[in-house]
């Protein structure tokens, strides 16, 4: 049977660094020509006249709560995946911290059968560490997952990783790359007593100050001087505060990197200013900082000090966010305005939109080393996602896929859409349309080029 040709043809292509006039021809899953400037009709080929929209890789976001299994009223992985598409993700790595959450190879092999079950993108699951599983890290394939997870601070069930012959161990032994949640649990607990004892039912605005910037630093930090001794890759993630940017170096490429960050959108896009105006709306854990915490972080991400965008997409029902700042739940879906939200700090000077391209799809595919995706060019998948600059979109429940049907941009005006997502070669979007007849692939991770020995 003969592949299918798709040409996508006088795109504005931003890649590796450049924009230009071209085109791009697809063959079944792959890209198979880039061609700058004028490119001829291709016989057989359904052909897409892109012109005046910007065609980018399809974004990566290494940092996704799909809440399945266990937690799927909220969101589950045919859902959330259907909304990232309609905001131009086509690869998720989803976090273990489900009920059960993954921390068994049964587990893991759960979710990986259910992603291909329902996923309408490309998916992975991190594998979760715990006190209890270090002998389980070894029977790993290497090549199915993006690295092991790890809360150091407080999490669901059994994931709170604070037992320090583990941690060394886990530290020591793996050639995982090992993701980070880091906060101090107990700096955290004694912000939340002694501002509990003043306030009994402490308001979001005291979420930042329980959850302070002490608390995350403390612990990256912790983190950083393990993984040095040890020569461990480590990712931390979701930095919110300027002086954790400190434990980080941007001089090298990050080909040669082992400490390794990452920002998300909501850290860049928010600042402790929004609190009195969207309330639990906007809680996450780390919190959202100051204004001054959120310019360093853009800062680091322009100077590649910070390596890598992603969400930290985490939805849950409107009724599950109402409480105190101790008892809302922390979290927020964003997946479908990831690129929209950073398009818009393009526009806006912040960063350029190669910047954005880089740390939302380049980077992601080189730390943590996937196969052909990431970048516009032969022979990789094709995973693409056309965007039109100038057709204003305002976010509103009536235009959201999330299950959890809210979001913290409603009323947000963004100057970009995203029209078409592609995935493997497959329009799963198009148009305000999900194509749910597609399904993704799992990622595979190529042998680990930045092992320890």
């Amino acid at each position: 049977m003969t592949a299918k040709k798709t040409l996508i043809k006088n795109a504005n292509i931003v890649n590796e660094g450049r924009q230009y006039t071209g085109s791009v021809l697809i063959e079944g899953d792959s890209i198979a020509a880039v061609q700058e400037g004028s490119a001829p009709d291709v016989a057989d080929a359904e052909v897409i006249d892109a012109t005046g929209m910007w065609l980018l890789p399809g974004v990566i976001d290494s940092h996704v709560h799909f809440r399945e299994p266990g937690l799927v009223h909220k969101g589950d992985i045919a859902s959330e995946s259907r909304a990232a598409a309609a905001g131009g993700i086509t690869t998720f790595m989803d976090m273990p911290n489900t009920l059960p959450p993954t921390v068994t190879l049964e587990a893991l092999a759960w979710k990986q059968a259910q992603g291909a079950a329902a996923s309408v993108i490309n998916y992975s699951f991190f594998f979760g560490g715990t006190n209890d599983n270090a002998d389980t890290l070894h029977r790993l394939d290497k090549s199915r997952i993006p690295g092991i997870k790890l809360f150091l601070g407080s999490s669901t069930g059994n994931l709170l990783t604070d037992n320090k012959n583990t941690l060394e161990r886990i530290f020591g032994e793996t050639d995982l790359l090992i993701a980070v949640h880091a906060e101090k649990e107990e700096i955290i607990r004694h912000n939340a007593a002694r501002y509990s004892a003043l306030h009994p039912h402490p308001d979001i605005t005291f979420h930042p100050k329980i959850r302070s910037a002490e608390a995350c630093y403390a612990s990256s930090s912790e983190a950083v001087e393990l993984a040095v001794r040890l020569n461990t890759r480590l990712h931390i993630l979701h930095l919110s505060t300027a002086k954790e940017t400190t434990l980080l170096n941007g001089t090298i490429p990050l080909t040669q990197k082992r400490i390794t960050g990452e920002a998300c959108v909501h850290h860049l896009w928010f600042s402790d200013t929004d609190y009195p105006r969207l309330g639990n709306r906007m809680k996450w854990n780390p919190a959202v900082k100051t204004a001054a915490d959120r310019a360093a972080l853009r800062e680091a991400l322009n100077n590649n000090t910070l390596d890598t965008v992603a969400t930290d997409h985490s939805p849950h029902l409107l009724s599950e966010k109402e409480g105190d700042c101790l008892t809302a739940a922390s979290g927020c879906p964003l997946v479908q305005h990831s690129i929209p939200a950073m398009l818009e700090l393009a526009a806006d000077g912040i960063f350029t939109i190669s910047k954005v391209v880089e740390k939302m799809c380049h980077a992601p595919a080189v730390l943590f080393g996937i196969d052909r995706r990431g970048f516009i060019r032969p022979g990789y998948y094709a995973d693409l996602v056309l965007v039109s600059p100038n057709e204003p979109q305002t976010v509103s429940k009536s235009n959201l896929l999330y299950k959890c049907g809210w979001s913290p941009f409603e009323g947000q005006a963004f100057r970009h859409k995203v029209r078409q997502t592609f995935v493997n070669g497959q329009a799963v979007y198009s148009n305000g349309q999900i194509n749910d007849s597609v399904r993704g692939m799992e990622v595979r991770y190529l042998p680990n080029s930045f092992s320890r020995k």
